[in-house]
């Protein structure tokens, strides 16, 4: 590794903890950087360590669980590369300060094995990491009259602030459930202390764990080279792992863009709206086209293949009141788009022998145990 390279990897490294600091701070005082007389102040931009060790901490050691693997198995590969993203210089739009990290296979991988044992490494290790920071989250707890620190105005009303401070009209943002977060919060917190569910954002340790879940669910899904599809290709082979991505990315897009066209855009008879409908409905038919490119190469079958899932979403969302979650979006053309729905063959297709068929097993349970259908939530 040149000097070079491995300044490269030091300064992302480092930028990552000045922005996943700084964001930790902005989500645990509500308050952002650089907002005049509200703006954020050193002792608290300091305090977002709080978020950022132990957000990365999980992240490194799942990007580390992977690097290791591979070099156990004689593949080149590089040390993590950290991707920071803070956006908090847009008011109103909080960031986590990373989109997460990644490490760059140098050599064409040979074998099933190799790909399963890179792939379920980095998951189970920053699971196993997550859970004990969950774990020290919520049995850690402090008084509940900690949230006056983060809401003065809250303290006038006692610990019956829910009560109060809430109503229809205001804007909140929840951390959604999970099978973990769900049993941290129900056996291992104590009521007492266990505040509003709109104010656990402000509850950095916690907040770092369930993003640490929330990433871990996100790399599990069994598509393509993500994680999850590394364990369902080792598992199973080329052609039952190439059908389970196919399916499980079709349900992934389809429970995404549920609810996106709606009949309540046809409630306003005017032309005006008719148009805007037709417009909306085209746009939305060329993502589905645009985000299957990699799973449907015939163009013919890929249009056919989007109108009919957006006349199925239709009725759905025509006879119900079930809606999908439309963040999922983004996700789902990054996957489908550039990152790819199906994994890509090796030369040695040799099955897994009975601990890692166990241990692949473990990774579904995970994912499941980890991955909540609105993982985050916004009323």
């Amino acid at each position: 590794m040149t000097k070079k390279t491995l300044f490269i990897h030091l300064g992302l490294f480092l930028l990552t903890v000045i922005c996943t600091t700084i964001a930790g701070a902005e989500w645990m005082y509500g308050r952002w950087l650089f907002i005049g007389e509200y703006s954020l102040t050193q002792d608290e931009i300091f305090s977002g360590l709080s978020f950022s060790i132990p957000f990365l901490l999980i992240l490194t050691v799942h990007e580390m669980g992977h690097f290791v693997v591979a070099r156990m198995n004689h593949i080149k590969v590089t040390l993590p590369y950290y991707i920071p993203v803070w956006l908090g210089f847009i008011p109103g739009f909080p960031s986590f300060g990373t989109m997460g990290a990644f490490i760059q296979i140098k050599q064409a991988i040979q074998s099933r094995r190799q790909y399963f044992d890179v792939g379920v490494a980095g998951p189970i290790a920053g699971f196993v990491i997550a859970s004990c920071v969950l774990w020290y989250g919520f049995a850690s707890l402090p008084p509940a009259e900690y949230i006056y620190q983060i809401h003065p105005e809250y303290e006038q009303y006692g610990l019956d602030y829910p009560n109060h401070v809430y109503d229809s009209e205001a804007m909140a943002f929840q951390l959604g459930e999970n099978g973990i977060f769900w049993f941290f919060k129900n056996y291992v917190a104590d009521p007492a202390l266990l505040p509003h569910a709109n104010e656990l954002i402000h509850y950095p340790i916690i907040l770092a764990g369930y993003l640490a879940l929330f990433f871990t669910a996100l790399n599990l899904l069994p598509i393509g080279q993500l994680d999850g599809g590394h364990v369902v290709f080792g598992l199973f082979g080329t052609k039952i792992a190439r059908r389970i991505s196919q399916v499980f990315y079709t349900i992934f897009l389809f429970y995404a863009g549920l609810g996106w066209i709606s009949p309540d855009l046809m409630k306003d008879p005017s032309i005006e709206s008719s148009l805007y409908f037709v417009a909306y409905v085209a746009i939305y038919l060329y993502f589905i086209y645009i985000a299957t490119s990699s799973m449907i190469v015939d163009k013919k079958d890929r249009w056919m293949y989007a109108a009919i899932l957006l006349a199925v979403q239709y009725c759905v969302t025509y006879f119900t009141d079930i809606q999908g979650y439309d963040i999922w979006l983004f996700f789902v053309f990054l996957i489908g788009r550039f990152m790819g729905v199906y994994h890509p063959t090796v030369i040695d297709n040799t099955p897994l022998d009975g601990q890692r068929k166990l241990l692949g097993w473990v990774a579904i349970v995970i994912f499941l145990l980890c991955f909540s259908p609105q993982p985050f939530a916004i009323g």
